[in-house]
């Protein structure tokens, strides 16, 4: 019953998803108008947003809200990377929308694979969590394939590069990034070891 009401608290805190990301533009995007302003993000995230290099995130299909509120939060210093935050800051409202609107309409292309060695423990923390150690399944705020939640502020993430995954979650699990609301995902990385986060991310990589 512990792990069923955390996991409930969760989604329910979950709804409100504002309280610690950054509040995205409310303006409108257009994905026309986000492809042309597009260029510059072409040579870490690909044409469409499918990225060839593992450290960098695929954007294709990932919602107009989370992508809103993490450029949002590059541009106000409230996530920091060195690549990303030089080309956030000259964003408009607009460009951020339009952006996002783009690379929410682009359909992923990837054929990443987990690898067989740690699918039967990733598989395992993502659709039931770690009851010993009180974390919450994966699947419960991203979904059981990984699509996520784009009105609660949930990321989708299957098919996202293994590198990348591990790289955020020992972010959150170090505090270096702390764009989750309610410290959510911080509470879940803290309790994670490097082979439970090696392994949810390798899941993670083959879910489509």
């Amino acid at each position: 019953m512990k792990f069923q009401s955390m996991v409930l608290l969760t989604v329910l805190c979950g709804l409100q998803a504002g309280v610690g990301f950054a509040a995205e533009p409310s303006v409108a995007g257009s994905a026309e108008k986000g492809q042309a302003k597009a260029g510059t993000c072409v040579a870490c995230h690909g044409v469409t947003g499918t990225s060839v290099n593992p450290e960098w995130p695929n954007l294709a299909g990932q919602h107009e809200t989370y992508i809103k509120r993490q450029l949002t939060a590059f541009k106000n210093d409230q996530r920091s990377n060195v690549l990303m935050t030089p080309m956030a800051k000259p964003l408009s409202d607009e460009d951020v929308a339009d952006l996002a609107a783009f690379y929410a309409s682009q359909k992923p292309t990837g054929t990443l694979e987990a690898e067989p060695s740690k699918v039967a423990l990733g598989q395992k923390l993502f659709r039931g969590g770690d009851v010993a150690k009180g974390v919450a399944a994966c699947a419960s705020c991203h979904g059981p394939n990984g699509s996520g939640n784009p009105a609660a502020g949930y990321a989708n993430i299957k098919g996202q590069h293994a590198v990348y995954t591990v790289a955020q979650l020992k972010a959150y699990r170090s505090g270096t990034r702390q764009t989750d609301p309610n410290q959510m995902m911080r509470n879940v990385a803290a309790s994670l070891s490097d082979e439970q986060i090696d392994a949810v991310a390798a899941y993670i990589q083959g879910l489509r």
